[in-house]
């Protein structure tokens, strides 16, 4: 399934956006604002990475899209979402590459796959968290209309150093939903 929005396409992974990956996640600014991306992002990752992603989107536990420009097609980053046990709410992750940024595009992915996860997934709850250090972020997910839930001292190591989390979430009641954007 695809998803348009204003600016957007999300779409579906494919095996030939690995070398994109690769440059775009393998940037150590990119690297050190998420969880689970590792730096250095070596050779192989990216195609190891969306073959895993592909047996969870099988097993009914993910629902990832590549981020891409509508225009042109090219791609800019991930945004995913992890669905909890009970396929009943899930975790939102997303990044997008660094000479991207700041141009709200992120705002607008996490405003889609929420709409798409309350509307289509019929999910009772989208949560998402982020580095204290990393306030954009926590306005993404303000901006797309995620409310703060709380905070979590020392909760999650990266590159050895115990970092803070800042918590979001949103139920279909609280969300605001943008003008229509699926397709």
């Amino acid at each position: 399934m695809n998803i348009r929005t204003k600016r957007l396409l999300l779409r579906p992974l494919k095996l030939s956006d690995a070398p994109d990956i690769q440059r775009l996640a393998g940037d150590r600014d990119v690297a050190s604002t998420t969880r689970n991306i590792e730096h250095p992002y070596e050779d192989g990752m990216a195609e190891n990475w969306i073959k895993s992603c592909q047996e969870k989107i099988d097993a009914g536990d993910l629902v990832n899209f590549a981020v891409a420009h509508q225009a042109d097609g090219s791609f800019l980053g991930v945004i995913g979402l992890h669905l909890d046990e009970d396929k009943r709410s899930g975790e939102l992750g997303y990044w997008i590459g660094k000479p991207f940024w700041n141009q709200g595009y992120a705002t607008e992915a996490v405003e889609a796959v929420i709409k798409h996860s309350f509307n289509k997934l019929e999910l009772d709850r989208v949560y998402a968290a982020h580095f204290t250090r990393n306030p954009s972020s926590g306005r993404v997910m303000q901006k797309a209309g995620m409310l703060h839930e709380g905070f979590l001292k020392g909760h999650t190591e990266k590159c050895g150093k115990l970092e803070d989390l800042e918590l979001y979430g949103v139920t279909p009641e609280q969300f605001e939903t943008p003008p229509s954007t699926e397709s």
